[in-house]
């Protein structure tokens, strides 16, 4: 029986199975291998450590495997995609399928077919797919430029919005709980972290602002629900780039989404579907994320 690989390698983490024609016999998880967050010696020796852990759990010789699909955040840069194809070379047989890490949720979400997914993790974007097998996109321009409504977003906007509080006098949890999770002693600290050259994890705060909001911060609900509104601006642009390059009428009809920040804040989610209705009522959102790793084994298998 054949043997498949699926990766999807995205900024925060890499997931691996191994699996033949109608289960999964392994799997495994390790850092991110994107080259631009940790060089490509790191990325070399935790692409080949994530792969040989689920080879060694499925019980088969990653030199056996006949197809691996990798979703790769920047495959299209092409020293990227000859590193991926050197590496993987080097670790598994067969064909390589690599693709974006985009692709592999929209295939997870439409096996192939049209509709827009909306990512938002550590990034954001969103892809729209036709019918007829054209994409286009919206956003995820990086998380200095663009990204919005993605838990950097999120991050960097809670920063903002609590300290215009802090020069107003107005009251928010917002500053000290970043400075607890930060482990921070004041606010000059955190202005120190904040500005650091080397750029601090400002998407870990998403849940950070997630939690005031529990507790009933105004300011950071204001934070998770202009996330939300930010990211159905984007699905909008992307619905109306479908429409624009000859999309039929429903391809933009589904909508799906992945990334933790849409998976775990709800009020981000509540808040873009609300938008997204407002602007194009016919549209349709999904009710559970999709998991990626479902449209890397799909393409793997031969499927796409």
């Amino acid at each position: 029986m054949a043997i498949y690989v699926a990766l999807d390698a995205g900024g925060t983490k890499t997931q691996c199975w191994v699996a033949d024609e109608t289960q999964v016999l392994g799997g495994a998880t390790g850092g991110t291998v994107k080259l631009m967050m940790v060089g490509e010696e790191l990325a070399t020796a935790r692409l080949r450590e994530v792969i040989l852990e689920a080879a060694a759990a499925a019980g088969i010789d990653p030199k056996s495997v006949a197809r691996t699909c990798m979703g790769l955040a920047g495959i299209s840069s092409e020293s990227t995609r000859a590193w991926a194809e050197r590496t993987l070379h080097g670790i598994v047989g067969g064909e390589l399928d690599l693709c974006g890490d985009e692709e592999i949720a929209l295939d997870a979400a439409f096996r192939g077919g049209p509709g827009l997914l909306v990512v938002a993790g550590t990034g954001s974007n969103v892809v729209g797919r036709c019918s007829n097998g054209k994409t286009v996109s919206a956003g995820g321009w990086g998380p200095v430029i663009g990204d919005e409504g993605s838990g950097t977003w999120i991050g960097l906007e809670a920063i903002r919005a609590g300290l215009r509080a802090h020069d107003r006098g107005v009251g928010t949890c917002l500053l000290r709980e970043i400075e607890v999770h930060w482990e921070l002693d004041d606010l000059g600290e955190l202005i120190a972290k904040a500005n650091e050259r080397s750029r601090p994890d400002f998407a870990e705060l998403a849940m950070v602002v997630a939690r005031c909001a529990e507790a009933g911060d105004a300011l950071a609900v204001s934070v998770l629900e202009r996330a939300g509104a930010e990211l159905a601006e984007q699905v909008s642009l992307a619905a109306s780039k479908m429409r624009a390059v000859g999309c039929a009428k429903d391809d933009a009809k589904q909508v799906a989404f992945t990334g933790s920040v849409l998976e775990k804040i709800a009020r981000v989610r509540r808040s873009m579907e609300e938008h997204l209705h407002a602007a194009l009522p016919e549209v349709q959102v999904a009710q559970q994320a999709v998991d990626s790793m479902e449209g890397a084994l799909w393409r793997a298998r031969g499927r796409g």
